[in-house]
């Protein structure tokens, strides 16, 4: 029988440098977003796009490889919210999110601060909460979201008559959002009030 696959440290670091380069990517996806070109919201959405593919590929390389670290289960969720609250920002900032949908905006940052904060709070408790199947979908929900929103941008390659559907995207994103958002701090609360 072949024996299970055992992670080496350099498998480790493999993943971890892929949830790295999600790091680094966002800065030169913020620059490119306020660039003033004709082509700028096209090759921010490459890097955005370049960016959300390595969520799925840390995870994916993590999981087959049972490299699974302490450090890229931190490092991950942190990138992603990074990317995520880049997005909504620059795009509310250029009136591409507009009206109502920046009240979705901020209940949705609030909700990833407010989540933030309670994973803190339960490191330095001695506990922790898994990833649960609908918080990867709600990531994924978040990432799409952004990608049509820029991509349907005025100076986007796809163009505002793909707006509504971009928005639609953001509305599901936001309700998976608050679902898991409720959902974590349920989960949670035992949890921090048994400490007390």
């Amino acid at each position: 029988m072949k024996p299970p696959y055992r992670a080496t440290r350099g498998d480790e670091q493999l993943a971890n440098a892929i949830t790295l380069l999600r790091f680094l990517l966002v800065a030169p996806f913020v620059l490119l977003f306020v660039a003033n070109a004709p082509w700028n919201m096209t090759a921010a959405l490459i890097v955005f796009c370049l960016a959300a593919a390595t969520d799925f590929a840390d995870g994916r390389i993590a999981r087959s490889r049972g490299e699974i670290s302490a450090l890229g289960a931190a490092l991950d969720p942190i990138a992603d919210k990074l990317l995520v609250l880049a997005a909504l920002v620059l795009l509310v900032r250029n009136g591409v999110i507009s009206g109502v949908d920046v009240m979705l905006v901020i209940a949705i940052l609030s909700r990833e601060v407010l989540v933030s904060g309670l994973r803190e709070a339960l490191a330095a408790s001695g506990n922790s909460l898994q990833v649960t199947r609908m918080a990867k979908w709600k990531t994924t929900a978040q990432l799409v979201s952004c990608g049509g929103l820029i991509a349907a941008a005025p100076t986007g390659p796809l163009g505002v008559d793909w707006l509504p559907i971009a928005r639609l995207i953001l509305w599901i994103a936001g309700a998976l959002t608050l679902w898991t958002g409720a959902a974590y701090v349920a989960a949670a609360t035992p949890l921090l009030n048994r400490n007390h």
